[in-house]
């Protein structure tokens, strides 16, 4: 069954499909990278996100290029790919050259999205895989903006966006932005349903996007209340699903993008088993009463010397 598409609030964006494959990994080696794009590209998915911080670009490039030369897709125009500005180049006169980069490392003309990754900049010089709360800054939203929108004008990606991102630092893009952001993506699970958030994008012509869809309980930060919860497995037994597609299948019916990570051949098969059947209201009530807590805090973020003092401060009381 072919993923469904959405269309993006940028007119020039091709359709942006449903469900996609996120290549955020602890130490992943370019070959597990470069042959879990070609299973799923097998499989059917079609978009893909990764991002400077995850290191993963050079194999999501290649690939790309294998998936070509096998026949697998005609061209790269059959693809969705997305990554995202990592924090050491939040700054105006950085954003496009980090781009170029990420551009360069993939082998690609051009991205379909490119995110801000967090609302936050690192100070320069920092090394910006070591997260130390000394090394923060606060970020010049209109700059960093500003050249997002000049990398959409050159045509270097087809539509921008953030993550990470609560509803007031929404706000303050949207107070001054010529081209809005397309989508936001964020944690967003049955165990954080972020209704604020959606509430808030949805009246403004936003996106939602889910990483971590299933809790990322493998993560460091990770929650087990997704795979765990008794209100899914319940579900899922009376169902005859997994855990796992409960969790999907609620966040595609909350007209949610979901963009997962599993490297297995068979999980990435029964993710997209998630279509041609749904929720029935009562189930989807049980869904909606669930406890709700956020697990990717970002603590590191938090100091009393950085730009953000407290967690209210860093997520704007969405906690």
């Amino acid at each position: 069954m072919a993923i469904p598409e959405i269309c993006l609030s940028s007119g020039n964006a091709k359709p942006m499909p449903v469900l996609g494959l996120g290549l955020g990994a602890v130490d992943p080696t370019p070959e597990i990278i470069t042959n879990a794009v070609l299973d799923a590209i097998e499989l059917g998915y079609r978009m893909f996100d990764t991002a400077a911080f995850y290191q993963t670009e050079e194999a999501l490039g290649d690939a790309i290029a294998q998936a070509i030369s096998r026949g697998l897709i005609k061209s790269r125009d059959e693809l969705f790919i997305t990554s995202k500005l990592w924090l050491h180049d939040n700054y105006g006169d950085r954003v496009l050259p980090a781009l170029q980069k990420s551009l360069r490392d993939m082998k690609l003309d051009y991205l379909d999205q490119y995110l801000i990754h967090f609302p936050v900049s690192m100070k320069a010089g920092s090394n910006p895989f070591q997260l130390n709360p000394e090394n923060f800054a606060a970020m010049d939203f209109k700059a960093v903006w500003t050249a997002m929108e000049e990398c959409q004008s050159l045509g270097l990606t087809k539509s921008i966006g953030v993550s990470n991102f609560s509803c007031k630092k929404l706000a303050d893009i949207l107070a001054f932005a010529k081209i809005p952001p397309a989508i936001n993506q964020v944690e967003l699970n049955p165990a954080w349903q972020q209704g604020k958030l959606r509430a808030f994008c949805q009246a403004n012509g936003i996106k939602v996007a889910a990483y971590s869809p299933l809790g990322a309980a493998g993560a460091f930060w990770g929650t087990k209340g997704v795979l765990e919860s008794e209100v899914l497995m319940e579900i899922a037994k009376s169902k005859g699903k997994s855990v796992a597609q409960i969790a999907l299948r609620w966040a595609y019916e909350q007209g949610i993008v979901i963009v997962m990570k599993s490297f297995n051949k068979e999980r990435l098969k029964q993710n997209l088993e998630i279509f041609g059947w749904e929720l029935s209201d009562e189930e989807s009530k049980k869904i909606a009463a669930m406890p709700q807590k956020r697990a990717n805090l970002a603590e590191f973020v938090v100091s009393e010397t950085g730009p953000f003092k407290t967690l209210e401060e860093l997520w704007d009381g969405e906690l």
